[in-house]
């Protein structure tokens, strides 16, 4: 199996596309911020990915499940954190709706991701 396969996951892509635009986005948070917001809004978008790979990359479907569940976990903080981002105006409503309609996207592929894995371990 190729080390990289992980890449060929929908779920995968979309994640990197996610943490690029929150990448973008949060390049014109205060400086004030780069420890606090900035920061922990970057971590929880690249967790998004970096969990389906790591995942992807162990060697039980158990494992993989584990990761896809931090991946999902990693959703939903990084969507507390767009909406206090637009709350705090460091953020214009369009981005924040850009923003949350491609971590909706993301969710359900993740979620849709899950489920086929849990029907191949449950068939």
């Amino acid at each position: 199996m190729s080390i990289s396969r992980f890449r060929e996951l929908k779920a995968w892509q979309l994640g990197m596309d996610l943490a690029e635009k929150v990448y973008l986005l949060s390049e014109s948070f205060p400086k004030s911020e780069i420890y606090g917001l900035t920061s922990q809004i970057r971590r929880a978008a690249v967790s998004i990915p970096s969990n389906l790979a790591e995942g992807h990359g162990r060697t039980s479907t158990k494992e993989f499940l584990q990761f896809i569940a931090i991946s999902f976990g990693s959703i939903c903080e990084l969507e507390t954190q767009i909406l206090l981002s637009h709350r705090l105006k460091y953020i214009t409503m369009d981005d924040s709706e850009t923003v949350l309609a491609l971590l909706t996207e993301t969710s359900k592929t993740i979620r849709g991701l899950q489920r086929a894995i849990k029907d191949r371990l449950d068939g």
